[in-house]
């Protein structure tokens, strides 16, 4: 069984999705969620930082003033 296509008040044929916490089929208002409750569990790990990206901390020095494999500046 195919689902129907969403349409917004112009009649425009809108592609929802799939929640990407719960994987239940998106809903226009809390987009790309399917409810107010994944939305604020998404909120929250936000918050928390738990989609943080790790940084790499270096001792020396030197490796800040320029990215691995560019010519030294002189």
């Amino acid at each position: 069984m195919t689902e129907s296509p969403e349409r917004d008040a112009a009649g425009k044929v809108v592609m929802l999705g799939r929640c990407p916490n719960c994987s239940k089929r998106a809903v226009l208002d809390y987009r790309p969620f399917c409810s107010k409750r994944c939305a604020d569990l998404d909120l929250g790990r936000w918050l928390s930082g738990d989609y943080a990206i790790p940084a790499v901390e270096s001792d020396d020095p030197d490796d800040e003033d320029h990215a691995p494999g560019s010519p030294d500046k002189f």
